[in-house]
């Protein structure tokens, strides 16, 4: 399948203001990379005279596709290259029969497709994550070492109590999940499923209820079932490299101001860990834990675009022309 054969992303996308919509005119293209069995499905807007590539990975609650409207559209107006990664359980991607997906098999999976990008063509390459994927842009980095800079919504260290405890459903359920998770996660009941909705703060993914619905009726995001595998192995996974002694690359935390699920206090300390890069914060006004707002969705898209503009510049980039930059990207139709 494709998303072409789906209507779940539609109906999440009509709740964005009319500019972020994604029609048969302005689609990315759909492509497939072969990974280790799996059918990785990719959205990819194409401009090979791009200065620099753009790689967004979706969190738990989301996909690619849904990276593909909020970022993925808009930056390619200003004139970058993006790409979203469905990753195995979300999206359009097909997981190959009796595999055992777990966190770390994300990032690998990060890690490999920027090796592949990079052999493509020799563009800078930046990471961009949503909740969850914005710390997968950090272990996706650190193995890596060749990004030229990271993007976050949220950077979230599950390790610490803290964290944990205020990202599940209930603190409760935080403080016992994770030991009881990893304890299965060694017993024939790893493979054992349970709905994104029960193991997280989900009912927080967006600030609209209608959104909110429709989000939690589709079963390729809000509404995906993982493993108690996977779920243990994201609570404790343990990246190449420590936050103190990471120097691959600068970092821009963009913020929602109006996230009820992660809010800047559970990104802070990992962020104050990295003390050997250059860490920014960009607050969103109005903006959810899935942005569907304005003025967050443009400030979004502007702070990422000034971002690689900066990184571009510091680094003597010259492989392209700077992409042109626009105040809010263009409507693509200006009914409702």
């Amino acid at each position: 399948m494709s998303y072409q054969d789906q209507t779940q992303w539609q109906d999440i996308q009509a709740f964005l203001p009319a500019a972020y919509r994604i029609d048969a005119e302005n689609a990315p293209q759909e492509e497939y990379w072969p990974w280790r069995g799996h059918r990785v499905h990719l959205d990819r807007f194409v401009n090979p005279t791009a200065p620099a590539k753009v790689i967004l990975f979706h969190g738990v609650g989301t996909n690619g596709r849904q990276m593909s409207t909020i970022v993925g559209l808009p930056l390619s107006r200003q004139g970058l290259e993006t790409v979203a990664i469905d990753m195995p359980g979300y999206g359009e991607t097909r997981v190959t029969p009796g595999a055992q997906v777990r966190y770390d098999t994300w990032v690998e999976l990060a890690h490999e497709f920027i090796e592949h990008e990079r052999r493509r063509d020799p563009r800078p390459i930046f990471l961009y994550g949503l909740s969850a994927g914005g710390m997968l842009t950090y272990h996706a980095a650190a193995m890596n070492q060749k990004v030229a800079g990271i993007i976050g919504m949220t950077f979230l260290d599950q390790r610490l109590a803290l964290v944990r405890e205020q990202t599940a459903l209930t603190p409760l359920l935080g403080r016992l999940g994770g030991p009881l998770m990893h304890a299965l996660a060694g017993t024939p009941l790893a493979g054992m499923k349970m709905p994104m909705w029960l193991a997280s703060k989900m009912h927080t993914l967006v600030n609209d209820r209608a959104a909110l619905k429709t989000c939690l009726r589709d079963r390729t995001s809000a509404g995906n079932w993982a493993s108690l595998r996977f779920l243990s192995s994201y609570l404790h996974y343990v990246p190449v490299v420590a936050p103190q002694d990471f120097q691959a690359c600068p970092v821009l935390l963009t913020q929602p101001a109006a996230d009820r699920w992660t809010p800047l206090e559970l990104s802070q300390p990992f962020l104050e860990r990295l003390a050997r890069v250059e860490v920014q914060i960009r607050m969103l006004e109005n903006a959810g834990h899935y942005p569907l707002e304005e003025p967050g969705l443009t400030q979004m898209n502007q702070a990422i675009l000034q971002f690689i503009e900066a990184v571009l510049a510091s680094t003597g980039d010259t492989t392209t022309a700077p992409p042109a930059r626009q105040q809010r990207p263009e409507p693509l139709d200006r009914r409702s």
